[in-house]
């Protein structure tokens, strides 16, 4: 009420006069003034000065709290000197960053690989970073810009990573040259042991020679089949109508095999076996039509010659005893030239090298005529014809009368046999036939006259001197030759029945095989210990073939056991016609070489590899070898 009435007299000063109504309102303007403007003044000088002490006594504290962190810093510096450019990058960090995090320093900072630094470039790291936190600190305390600066810490820190950058950089650009390198000096062992040139280009017929492709066998099939229909027109040539018609029936079979096959898989097991194994040893019995034709060409021109012309020189050395003296039994006249070319070639006195050969009537004349028109220089050559030693007859031989029966024709002669599987092809080769196979058997009675002959084969090539062999001591025995037995192979229960009581009875299974091919033989030790009446013993109790089969290194292992004296290695290597991994430096080295096995060096399937260490003693430019298209 009061207020009201208070009002209402303002009214009516109002609605009064116009005096007094300046001075009211003035009042009231102050009195807004002091109630409200007043009051905030205060506050806000109030909050200002608290802000500013707070600034002063935060500084203080700061200072406080650095010059503490250095003396702490400088004590643990003195405690770990080896450690101090770590803990100025620690420092660094903490004054940059913030509170210092382990997890944040090993991932920026620190790597496993850091050094220990020269001692003056330590100390001019502690005073660079001191300055740089007085810097950072002057800059903080003004209050400047917010710019960012690098400094000495930093850029210090950063020159240190890009070189661990590069360091690492150059380390795993070495690590990939030394893996590289690495990698190709194993793919080169890895190529040594694969040499393309030195599987030949039928040696796909041995087992260990296989492709793992899944059509391999059905294009070997095809291949022996083309191989097939060569021979057969060599057969047709030759009027072998026998040999023709078994070939063109083989072919027919393996065509109708063929036919709807695609894969290995579709092949009858059976058939692909025996087709292959029966094309591989054909092809390892047939002569090359090349050889037949220089065989022809010589024996006619062998006939042309007159009797005084068809003699050789220096027939005194013959039984010479005091004389190097070969024997060498064959049928083919460019494999028998090689072994005397490459034996003379390599001796160091051809004049006291005499070669004892000897052939079939059928090659007696072509023999006869190469050498007199191709002399080994001074050395001696004599040629025989086996048909013309009378003394080797059935009723001396037992061989001989073993062939003639009616059992072994059956044997050889009929396909249908039950006993001609796979395996046994390989013994019904025409050369278990042919007693220039058996003539090492009666070497004193070829050579009467002679105390020590060196036998070589035919598929072998000299590389050395092998005047030395006449000197080694046989230690009593009669026959030097290289063993091959390693571990359990070529050993004796390889070639012997061991089941037949004759044979475990006599003989060691575990005994160590040897080689035909080149064999020094003692030929008085001979004749002391009866060794051709041995062999004709176990001859005589091997006619149902029971103790071993056809050939002869069986016979030759029993006859000669506990008779053999060993060579070095090194005179005679094998496998060159079997063996595509000899090593190299073994054939270098070695002084007869044996392409002993399927694969001859005259022979289409030759392993290329090898053929070039028998084709260097063939002169390809003779006008005979090349009327017949003899060629490398």
């Amino acid at each position: 009420m009061a207020l009201k009435r208070g009002l209402l007299g303002v009214n009516r000063i109002r609605g009064g006069g116009g005096g007094g109504g300046g001075g009211s309102r003035s009042a009231f303007v102050l009195l807004v003034f002091f109630c409200v403007f007043a009051p905030l003044v205060f506050f806000v000088g109030r909050g200002v000065y608290i802000d500013s002490s707070n600034d002063y006594s935060n500084d203080s504290l700061k200072q406080d709290l650095d010059w503490r962190e250095r003396l702490a810093m400088q004590s643990l510096r003195s405690l770990f000197s080896k450690e101090a450019s770590v803990l100025d990058v620690i420092t660094a960090s903490t004054a940059d960053l913030g509170p210092f995090s382990l997890d944040s320093f090993k991932k920026n900072n620190l790597s496993a690989s850091y050094r220990e630094v020269d001692t003056s470039v330590r100390n001019s790291q502690n005073q660079t970073t001191s300055s740089a936190m007085n810097a950072k600190r002057d800059i903080t305390s003004k209050g400047g810009s917010h710019q960012k600066v690098e400094t000495p810490a930093k850029f210090y820190r950063r020159q240190l990573r890009e070189k661990r950058r590069e360091m690492r950089a150059n380390e795993l650009v070495q690590r990939n040259d030394d893996t590289i390198l690495k990698l190709e000096n194993a793919a080169i062992e890895r190529s040594k042991s694969v040499d393309s040139a030195v599987l030949g280009k039928y040696s796909i017929w041995r087992r260990e020679n296989d492709n793992d492709n899944s059509d391999s066998n059905i294009r070997l099939m095809r291949d022996q089949v083309i191989m097939a229909r060569v021979y057969s027109g060599i057969a047709k040539l030759k009027n072998k109508t026998e040999l023709l018609q078994e070939l063109q029936a083989r072919i027919k079979d393996s065509q109708r095999v063929l036919a709807e096959a695609t894969t290995d898989a579709d092949l009858p097991r059976r058939s692909l076996k025996k087709q292959s194994t029966f094309l591989a040893q054909l092809a390892a019995k047939t002569i090359p039509n090349p050889i037949h034709c220089l065989s022809m060409r010589l024996t006619i021109d062998y006939y042309l010659l007159s009797p005084e012309k068809r003699k050789f020189p220096r027939r005194e050395n013959r039984e010479n005893p005091n004389l190097y003296h070969y024997a060498l039994f064959s049928d083919n006249v460019l494999a028998a030239s090689v072994v005397v070319n490459s034996t003379i070639m390599n001796a160091k006195d051809p004049s006291k090298h005499v070669f004892h050969l000897v052939t079939d009537k059928l090659n007696f004349a072509a023999m006869n005529m190469w050498f007199l028109l191709n002399p080994p220089g001074k050395a001696t050559i004599h040629v025989e014809n086996v048909d013309e030693f009378k003394w080797l007859n059935s009723s001396y031989c037992p061989v001989l009368r073993q062939l003639e029966s009616a059992a072994m024709k059956e044997y050889y002669f009929k396909a249908d046999h039950p006993s001609s599987g796979s395996s046994n092809l390989k013994y019904r080769n025409p050369k278990y036939l042919s007693m220039l196979n058996h003539l090492r058997f009666y070497l004193p009675e070829v050579y009467p006259k002679l105390n020590k002959i060196l036998f070589l084969d035919d598929d072998i090539i000299v590389q050395k001197d092998l005047t030395p062999l006449w000197e080694v001591n046989l230690n009593g025995k009669v026959n030097g030759a290289v063993e091959t037995c390693g571990e359990s192979f070529h050993r004796f229960d390889k070639y012997l029945n061991f089941s037949n009581p004759h044979i475990a009875r006599n003989f060691n299974p575990n005994a160590c095989g040897w080689a035909y091919g080149m064999n020094m033989f003692d030929l008085k030790e001979w004749k002391k210990r009866d060794i051709t009446g041995i062999y004709h013993k176990w001859q005589n109790m091997n006619e149902n073939r029971t103790l071993w089969k056809l050939g002869t290194l069986p016979p030759g292992l029993i006859t000669f056991y506990g008779l053999t004296h060993p060579l070095d290695k090194s005179w005679h290597v094998l496998g060159l016609g079997y063996n595509p991994s000899i090593a190299k430096k073994d054939i270098q080295n070695a002084a007869v070489v044996h392409y002993n096995g399927n694969m001859k060096p005259w022979l289409e399937l030759a392993m290329s590899k090898y053929r070039p260490y028998w084709t260097k003693y063939i002169k390809f430019d003779h006008p005979y070898l090349r009327r017949c298209n003899l060629h490398e």
